[in-house]
């Protein structure tokens, strides 16, 4: 039985599943999209999120070179992690987490393996057509854009105060 095991062993040593995912990884961020088996996506999908947040948790330039530092230990390829920093993360700023989409292939013929497609998200124009994306981090708090739609009420009814609607100054005038 796995009771309480958390980590998905993928029949693999710890070194050499270090290796599998540090590869899978590095290769996801170049190419934005790979094709695995169902198992490794799910693992990779563990292993890569976190690091995808430390490229948007930095201020000072010291946090900065250790997120770098920090990544490269898992990753040990700096093309990738430079695109991570420069690319990737800039672009998924606003995203408050997800930053990965499996996508369930089918099987693989020669045997019967679960295939899965692991993307990053922000990077499929098909699901991004038609979506904006602002260039401010998401607001942290438990209701979506209560601060937005109140700040964006408020003028429209100072407005209406002002200048009443043609339909009301009719009323008015019959009224009289």
């Amino acid at each position: 039985m796995r009771h309480g095991d958390k980590i998905k062993n993928l029949s693999r040593t710890a070194s050499h599943r270090r290796a599998l995912l540090s590869n899978l990884a590095s290769q996801l961020i170049m190419h934005k999209r790979i094709v695995t088996t169902l198992a490794k996506a799910k693992a990779l999908r563990v292993y890569i999120e976190p690091l995808i947040t430390k490229t948007k948790k930095a201020e000072t330039k010291d946090q900065i070179m250790h997120n770098h530092r920090v990544v490269f230990s898992y990753l040990q390829d700096k093309i990738a992690v430079k695109e991570l920093f420069t690319i990737v993360g800039p672009k998924v700023v606003s995203r408050p987490g997800g930053y990965t989409r499996v996508i369930k292939l089918g099987i693989r013929l020669g045997d019967n393996a679960e295939t899965a497609m692991i993307e990053l998200v922000d990077f499929n124009d098909v699901y991004t057509q038609g979506t904006a994306k602002s260039a401010t981090p998401a607001k942290k708090t438990r209701r979506a854009g209560g601060g937005k739609k109140k700040a964006a009420a408020e003028p429209a009814t100072e407005k209406s105060v002002e200048a009443p609607a043609p339909a009301e100054e009719a009323r008015e005038e019959k009224s009289k």
